[in-house]
């Protein structure tokens, strides 16, 4: 199990969005994901989510709101529990070279056609609807999507 964050980055009805095409052996190749990163020693899902976004953005966040926790289970990647976050108030620029792929500002309707996982177009979808905070556990076999749970109430997308 690995503990990571995810944050949607939002300008002008915008997000900035990651194209994971850099690495060979990557469970996001190709597709368009947010700004996060794995949890290093010790750190709490704040300091691992204000260095992420640093170190594959050059942002600096000055706040952000805890959006919900993300259970993902995959029968090839394992479990992975997303601490998932969004911000419009930051500082400086983006950096035009990232280690993990190509970042662009992607319109939030645009990006529902580009190739993001199954169960990123639920919790986007609750973050446009303004969600409180929320628990979403998504099951995968391969790239697809088998169960979804909001809650702990299992619901069909």
């Amino acid at each position: 199990m690995r503990n990571t964050t995810l944050c949607q980055i939002e300008r002008d009805g915008k997000y900035l969005m990651l194209h994971r095409v850099k690495k060979t052996v990557d469970e996001n190749k190709d597709k368009w994901i947010g700004i996060g990163g794995k949890f290093e020693e010790g750190e709490s899902p704040e300091d691992c989510l204000l260095r992420e976004v640093y170190e594959e953005t050059g942002l600096r966040l000055r706040s952000w709101r805890f959006r919900g926790i993300i259970t993902f289970v995959s029968d090839e990647w394992g479990t992975e529990y997303m601490h998932l976050f969004t911000s419009d108030d930051f500082e400086g620029d983006v950096r035009r070279d990232c280690a993990e792929g190509t970042l662009a500002w992607i319109g939030k309707e645009e990006l529902l056609t580009k190739p993001i996982w199954e169960g990123d177009r639920i919790f986007l979808r609750l973050l446009q609807q303004d969600a409180p905070f929320f628990s979403l556990k998504l099951r995968y076999e391969g790239e697809k999507l088998v169960e979804t749970v909001l809650d702990g109430n299992r619901f069909e997308p």
